[in-house]
């Protein structure tokens, strides 16, 4: 299988687990939440934090535009809303100095061809394919050129979706992730079973685990099952306003899940069955008959 490098990081089997803090709109338009939350990443010991971008205008729905939508900053339009939480180049280029600073990869989902001319301005080390994305073969096209390492995810797709994109993205710097786009994912949802069979249709491309459920339980099974990645949604907290705030982790959940991903890691070994040093005590003691 091959291993894909994103910034600092190699991604693929015998790497450590690549942890993505999804930050996407749980900043709220604020750029002190957003790095606030970096920091959040960063104490947790994720590599990379990811960000969502879009051209209001082209990236919103037609019929969703007129939408009156209730937030913190009164009645108004979807189409306005998604003006009033969508960062600039100088936001951007804050918070990437800022990532950049703490240690940390850092990345968008564009959501139309614009953004990923956008991104490609701020140097941004890899280009996240959102589910909701996976047909929009145009946009696939246009992150292909940029040469970019690509992180796909699958949610909401058929395997024929997955194909084409597939086919229009390459296999040598591409990552799938496995997703299930519900908010949040409800475990008999999950279906982690078909990370084998991405793995399976889609020989030497790695695969992780891009999860909205609650808690730690289905990620860490994932990590189990040989997901190469993991993102998860991070918040300061689940109260907050905002779509994606009840699906995400909390600061202490999201440290929580790096630690476990990491014990899980030392824990999977190389399958060759030895003795190890620790059982030669009990081995002589409680031992009765020798092997021959």
């Amino acid at each position: 299988m091959n291993t894909v490098r994103i910034g600092r990081s190699m991604i693929g089997p015998g790497q450590p687990v690549y942890v993505i803090g999804e930050i996407g709109l749980n900043h709220n338009g604020d750029v002190e939440i957003a790095k606030r939350l970096i920091d959040v990443a960063v104490e947790a010991g994720a590599q990379a934090v990811k960000f969502q971008k879009r051209t209001p205008e082209i990236a919103t729905p037609e019929h969703m535009r007129d939408v009156s939508r209730e937030t913190p900053w009164g009645t108004m339009s979807y189409l306005d809303y998604r003006y009033r939480v969508e960062f600039g180049e100088s936001e951007y280029l804050e918070i990437a100095s800022y990532a950049m600073r703490s240690g940390l990869d850092w990345f968008a989902s564009p959501w139309d061809v614009p953004s990923v001319a956008f991104l490609e301005r701020l140097d941004v080390v890899a280009h996240k394919v959102a589910s909701a994305s996976i047909t929009d073969l145009a946009l696939l096209e246009a992150i292909a050129a940029t040469g970019k390492p690509v992180i796909c995810s699958t949610g909401m797709s058929t395997l024929d979706e997955i194909d084409r994109a597939v086919e229009v993205l390459g296999t040598e710097r591409l990552v799938l992730m496995h997703a299930t786009s519900s908010y949040p994912m409800p475990p008999e949802e999950a279906n982690l079973r078909t990370i084998d069979t991405l793995r399976s249709r889609y020989p030497g491309v790695p695969v992780g685990y891009s999860g909205h459920e609650r808690g730690l339980q289905i990620s860490l099974a994932a990590v189990a099952l040989g997901a190469v990645a993991v993102e998860r949604h991070i918040t300061l907290d689940r109260a907050m306003w905002g779509s994606d705030q009840a699906a995400s982790l909390e600061p202490a959940g999201f440290e929580h899940l790096v630690r476990d991903i990491r014990v899980i890691g030392d824990a999977m070994g190389d399958g060759v069955k030895r003795v190890f040093p620790g059982e030669e005590a009990p081995r002589a003691k409680l031992r009765r008959v020798p092997a021959l």
